[in-house]
Order: C-alpha cells, then sequence, then structure tokens
C-alpha cells in the first residue's frame, strides 16, 4: 500500500495512505489532535483525579484514598511514535512514572521516522534524540527511556491483547471504523475494558454511535466529549470500580 509523509494543518507531519483515504493523524493538525484526545482528555483527566488527588472535589473525593505516582498506559497504535512522545515529555512536567506499551501490528520504516517533524513541530529541538530512541530500542523488551518514561513496544495485532486489570489508561489510535470496522467491535472493546484497572479510562477520537453503544454494551460508562479540530465529538469510557 502506497504510503505519503504529509504536512497537517497544525505544520506537524503525518502518515497518508492514498489508498484508504486515511492517516495515522488527523490531517487538521497530528499534534493538536494527540493533546486533545490522548493528554488533555486521558493523561491530564487521569492525573487530576487520581495522581493530584487534593485538586479534587465533589462527589468524586471519596473514591481517591491513594496518590498515584507511577501510571501504566496501552496504546493501540503506536505508530508513529507521536502519542508516545508527547506522552514522555508530558511525565516530566507533571512528575510522575509512566510505564507505557505501545501494541503496533506494522511498525513504520525507518526513513519514515526521520521524516516526521515533532520535535521541531514541539519546539523541542533538543528532544529528537528521545524521539528517534522511541524508534530505535528493540521491540518485546522494557526500556527506561527517561527517569520518568519507560516503554515495551509489543509487534501484534490487537486482538491479541489478553491482559486482565493492567492498565491505568488506554490510548484507542487504532485507524477508523470507515477503513478497519474489525478493530471497533464489542470483541475488542471488551479485551479493552479487560486490560483496564477498575476507574481506569480509555479514550479515542472517534465519536460513532456504533462505537459508544459498543463501549457501553461492554461495561464502560462513556462521555461525549467535544472534539479536536476538524471533529465536533470524541469518546471517554471509564470502567467502575
Amino acid at each position: 500500500m502506497k504510503r505519503e509523509i504529509i504536512i497537517t494543518a497544525d505544520g506537524s507531519t503525518t502518515i497518508h495512505l492514498p489508498d484508504w483515504n486515511e492517516q495515522y493523524h488527523s490531517k487538521h493538525g497530528a499534534i493538536q489532535e494527540a493533546y486533545h484526545v490522548f493528554i488533555k482528555h486521558g493523561l491530564h483527566h487521569f492525573c487530576d483525579q487520581f495522581c493530584h488527588p487534593e485538586l479534587v472535589s465533589g462527589s468524586h473525593k471519596e473514591i481517591l484514598s491513594k496518590k498515584i505516582k507511577e501510571i501504566t498506559i496501552l496504546e493501540i497504535g503506536f505508530g508513529t511514535g507521536l502519542n508516545a512522545f508527547i506522552t514522555l515529555l508530558e511525565a516530566e512536567k507533571l512528575n510522575i512514572t509512566i510505564n507505557y506499551i505501545g501494541v503496533e501490528g506494522y511498525p513504520v520504516s525507518a526513513d519514515e521516522i526521520n521524516q516526521l517533524n515533532y520535535s521541531k513541530a514541539l519546539k523541542s529541538p533538543n528532544r529528537e534524540a528521545l524521539f528517534k530512541k522511541l524508534h530505535e530500542v528493540s521491540w518485546e523488551e522494557k526500556h527506561k527511556i527517561t527517569t520518568n518514561f519507560q516503554l515495551v513496544k509489543q509487534q501484534k495485532m490487537f486482538d491479541k491483547v489478553n491482559e486482565t486489570n493492567v492498565y491505568n489508561l488506554i490510548y484507542f489510535d487504532a485507524f477508523g471504523a470507515r477503513v478497519q470496522p474489525e478493530l471497533w467491535t464489542e470483541t475488542i472493546l471488551k479485551k479493552m475494558f479487560n486490560a483496564l484497572k477498575p476507574n481506569g479510562i480509555l479514550v479515542t477520537y472517534s465519536a460513532k454511535g456504533n462505537v459508544r453503544r459498543a463501549m457501553q454494551s461492554v461495561g464502560y460508562k462513556v462521555d461525549k466529549l467535544p472534539g479536536p479540530p476538524g471533529k465536533r465529538e470524541m469518546l471517554r469510557g471509564w470502567k467502575p470500580a
């Protein structure tokens, strides 16, 4: 399948698949989408409640008996490494330890990685070596990338995720249901639900009604949230305690 590096609306790159008319990230802004969906409504939302419980008030406070200093994240669709790279940068700002597991069936090539401009677009040119390291380290092994960030890359299909009660947060960043509907079924979403710890969160850019209903049917409590640029809504589900 033909693959092209393109510039998205916020100046950051992504990979475009012309045969599918599909991108690894939103053409309206790869970095903007990553921050909005996975960082703001995923990582920051989780940490506001559980890493910094002193900031929470009201009805949620009684469930926050422990301050979490180390969280485990599963990314479904490691792809270009953009979500992992931004999460690495955020781990330092939040002063937490993140164990990051990135699942990818078809790793991006070294030539494609060299054409991605994320450290420049994020105004972090001194972190380019760290971005490259995310891709250069071996698969199926744990690597300490920074003091705050450990990475395991797993090359496998998404239906091979079979863990139970392991992850605090899941970034569900698979290709869209228009081109790969089999990745958005109750079967796959149930695997993600099982893999989450109680009070764990799954975030995704998708807002399709059938995806929301599938999430609800397997046990998630689902919120519809404002979407990133170019999308009206997105979904966030959490696993009740």
